[in-house]
């Protein structure tokens, strides 16, 4: 699998306050890093592909804000209504400038495709979609009998295995039945 120009790294929620700033949600473990003053990013859809207007975002300033968002000022944003036209867009990096995964780490892009197994290495079936829900990304996993939806989280899930393209799972009883 080859590794995509740009990666999604934290979608725009709401504007904030009245000098065009934005509440965003990273989707990174390095917050702080990608979102530093000068960083350009790009605004980009759901599928981390870029969108025509603006051609760039240039960080401004950030700071942390409430249960782990962050209220990001850009360039050439300079009022409220204006930073309100672009909330729930997301918000993607090149991966050329991004730190590479971590060992057990994905990026969420690659999750679609790969083979789900159980502890003993029983095959549960392949991730065909990722889902944002509110409590957080959900695998949609789909079996011989139908499709589960599995929380992506570390109560269910045990290891991601990227070189080999395979999530671990330790399900509690019954939800796969």
């Amino acid at each position: 699998m080859s590794s995509p120009e740009l990666v999604i790294v934290g979608r725009m929620r709401k504007s904030h306050g009245l000098r065009g700033e934005l509440i965003v949600e990273p989707i990174t473990d390095a917050p702080a890093e990608v979102f530093s003053a000068g960083r350009r990013l790009f605004a980009g859809d759901a599928d981390g592909e870029p969108l025509p207007e603006p051609p760039e975002l240039i960080v401004r300033e950030s700071r942390a804000h409430n249960n782990g968002l962050l209220i990001v000022l850009f360039e050439g944003m300079r009022d409220r209504d204006e930073a309100a036209r672009w909330t729930t867009r997301y918000i993607v990096a090149p991966a050329a400038e991004l730190e590479p995964p971590a060992r057990g780490e994905v990026y969420v892009h690659e999750l679609v495709g790969m083979r789900v197994v159980l502890e003993s290495g029983e095959l549960v079936g392949t991730v065909s979609d990722v889902f944002e829900l509110p409590q957080g990304l959900a695998l949609d996993v789909e079996r011989a009998t139908g499709t589960v939806l599995i929380p992506f989280n570390a109560a269910f899930i045990h290891e991601v295995q990227r070189d080999s393209r395979t999530v671990v799972i330790a399900p509690p009883p019954g939800l796969l039945d």
